[in-house]
């Protein structure tokens, strides 16, 4: 009986482990462990998100060996977009702007908020960095936060970083980022 709870204890501190270094999002924790999917659909702060990435189709690519960097919109983020943006975006005939949209939310590669940061800095304070989608997103630090200025002059700002996934990093962010259309 002595074995079993220790071996009880040692497997909670595995799991413990982890996601140690990983902070919480939306109420859940994430493990390093799991892929962006597998994390993101526990999230209670993301569930537009993940039922846009469901219906762009984009499940197996996010699930997909990576590396991607996620910026991660949350439900208020969504909300922030003017009145039945979502809905509209969410039927099947405009499928091709939503993965527009959510691919322009993904950057190939995985880069954690350090490496952005010193992007940032070696480019002077601006730092353009091209996205699966094809947008061009402009990266700055203000107050030790990163900040995303889409094409469209929107901002969002990185709320949590480096949430490390077993196929790259997820940043949630405040605010959808626009490509021109």
């Amino acid at each position: 009986m002595k074995s079993l709870v220790l071996s009880a204890a040692a497997l909670a501190l595995t799991a413990g482990m982890a996601f140690a270094d990983n902070p919480m999002v939306g109420g859940a924790a994430m493990y390093d462990t799991k892929n962006i999917i597998q994390n993101a659909v526990n999230s209670k702060d993301h569930t537009t998100l993940v039922a846009a990435v469901k219906a762009a189709g984009l499940v197996d690519t996010l699930e997909g060996k990576g590396p991607f960097t996620v910026l991660a919109p949350t439900n208020e983020a969504f909300a922030k977009l003017p009145a039945g943006t979502v809905d509209n975006l969410l039927k099947p005939e405009n499928k091709a702007t939503l993965v527009k949209i959510l691919t322009c939310h993904v950057i190939a590669g995985n880069a954690m908020s350090g490496d952005i940061m010193g992007m940032i800095k070696a480019d002077g304070g601006k730092h353009v960095v091209d996205t699966v989608g094809g947008c061009k997103w402009t990266l700055t630090n203000k107050d030790g936060k990163v900040m995303i200025t889409d094409e469209m002059g929107n901002m969002a700002t990185v709320t949590i970083a480096d949430v490390k996934q077993s196929n790259g990093v997820i940043h949630v962010i405040d605010t959808v980022l626009l490509p021109k259309m």
